[in-house]
């Protein structure tokens, strides 16, 4: 069942109980006040006429001693016929009854001088006294009547007075009453149904409409949004489903993107092999299945060793990335000084090239050893992207924001649609140069890894003819600024 069904059928549920227990209650209300006014009348009435009584009794003759019955009767019968419908009835202190009007007992059957009545009824007389009097509401056939009883004396005679009050009027109101509000309770049902049904509606249209938004989203349209039509909870929560959707897309986004990524190292990483494996197993085959002179099989020989050596670099840079993304690195104040003089040993015997340092005196808080492959890479590729003899600049110098490195070189340079993929693995810009220098296009892969780690990446400037710089900053621990070295 949808939530906006469950919604108007809770609230219909709940209008019914309400609409039932408040008319149950108000009609009984004005029903129990309606008799207790008829039961203070008719007890003010049964006082009236014990008054009336007992004067009436006062104006006999002296003669008697007691009240004789036949007079007490007349009395009554005089009352009673008094130009009301007041139903009378008057006992003797035994009970036994001296008058009763027509009517009185219409329900009964007399056995010897008394009456038995419905089962219903309970005589009134136990419960009577001359500081008590009774009454009870009783039912014959479909009138209902208010019968009292009190106690009369005239003398010297103790005798019951009982009177019957008709309020069935007070019964046929309630029973209407209830028919009334049993109808206004259905028609206020049916237009309530109808009024929560437009407001179930429009109190879970941002339900429906994140709903729809879910479901275009598991269907692949990441970049479907839902609609923010209220400003309540509910509006927060579409505001908050959007927020979660543009994360995701991006976090899709970057997969789709890493999971190229990898399709294209695959396939890179297959045609590298192919084309060294190729030479291999071609010029060894040569070897093994003819006779050739001497030069032709060092000629071979040096093609295998050559594209040996290619795969062996390969590997070793490939392992390079795997560990320094695996691995867990420990920064230490490293000091400049220590890094440009091994990067000046290791490249001092460089007859082709001319190598210029000039940096500034600093401490900079990194993996040596993984920034000394980063320092010899971007050499390298400078190394190789200059004539014989061309000028590479390293470079060091202290910024307000860290320690920049910038390796330059004068040579043929990177197209600009090419420079943020040359930090990809085996990318290339000049594939037939780089291979016959041994590269592999997983040089700059491995700078960017190193880099990444130390919270830094490169930088590239570079034009086509005119060269390449390559920089990239590290924290340093603010020493005071030395000469040059």
């Amino acid at each position: 069942m949808k939530f906006s069904l469950k919604l108007l059928f809770w609230t219909v549920i709940i209008m019914a109980l309400a609409f039932g227990f408040s008319g149950f209650y108000f009609v009984n209300y004005v029903f129990e006040t309606s008799i207790a006014r008829e039961t203070r009348q008719a007890m003010e009435e049964s006082r009236i006429l014990r008054f009336a009584f007992e004067t009436a009794a006062l104006s006999v003759p002296v003669q008697y001693d007691l009240l004789p019955d036949h007079t007490i009767e007349q009395i009554t019968y005089n009352l009673a016929n008094g130009g009301s419908s007041r139903l009378l009835r008057i006992c003797d202190e035994a009970g036994q009854v001296i008058y009763e009007s027509d009517g009185f007992w219409e329900d009964g059957q007399k056995e010897g001088a008394k009456w038995v009545t419905d089962a219903e009824e309970e005589s009134l007389l136990p419960w009577t006294d001359e500081s008590h009097n009774s009454y009870q509401v009783v039912k014959r056939g479909e009138h209902y009547y208010i019968r009292t009883c009190m106690m009369a004396g005239a003398l010297n005679r103790s005798l019951y007075l009982e009177t019957m009050r008709d309020v069935s009027e007070v019964f046929r109101e309630r029973k209407l009453g209830f028919t009334v509000y049993r109808r206004v309770t259905v028609l206020m049902l049916l237009l309530g149904t109808f009024a929560m049904h437009g407001i179930s509606s429009w109190l879970t249209r941002p339900i429906r409409l994140l709903t729809r938004a879910t479901k275009r989203m598991a269907e692949g349209e990441y970049g479907y949004r839902a609609r923010q039509v209220s400003q309540d909870e509910l509006g927060q929560l579409t505001m908050d489903f959007n927020r979660m959707a543009n994360t995701l897309e991006e976090n899709i986004g970057k997969l789709e993107e890493e999971l190229k990524s990898r399709e294209d190292f695959v396939a890179a990483f297959a045609h590298e092999l192919k084309t060294p494996l190729t030479a291999i197993i071609g010029y060894a085959d040569m070897l093994r299945s003819r006779k050739m002179d001497e030069e032709k099989s060092f000629m071979s020989a040096n093609y295998i060793y050559t594209e040996g050596k290619r795969l062996e670099a390969m590997s070793f840079r490939l392992l390079d990335i795997i560990v320094t993304k695996r691995s867990e690195v420990k920064f230490q104040r490293v000091t400049i000084d220590s890094l440009m003089q091994y990067l000046y040993e290791m490249y001092a015997a460089e007859s082709q090239m001319h190598l210029q340092i000039d940096y500034e005196k600093g401490v900079v808080r990194a993996e040596p050893n993984l920034i000394k492959s980063v320092l010899m890479n971007l050499i390298d590729n400078a190394l190789k992207a200059s004539l014989p003899g061309g000028l590479v600049r390293v470079r060091g110098c202290r910024l307000r924001e860290g320690y920049q490195f910038t390796v330059r070189d004068y040579g043929i340079g990177i197209p600009k649609d090419e420079q943020k993929k040359i930090t990809k693995a085996f990318y290339m810009v000049d594939k037939s140069r780089s291979r016959s220098r041994n590269g592999a296009g997983l040089g700059l892969a491995l700078c960017a890894e190193i880099l990444e780690i130390h919270g830094s990446r490169l930088e590239i400037e570079s034009e086509p003819g005119e060269g390449t710089c390559m920089s990239f900053l590290l924290p340093d621990d603010k020493e005071e600024r030395s000469g040059a070295g």
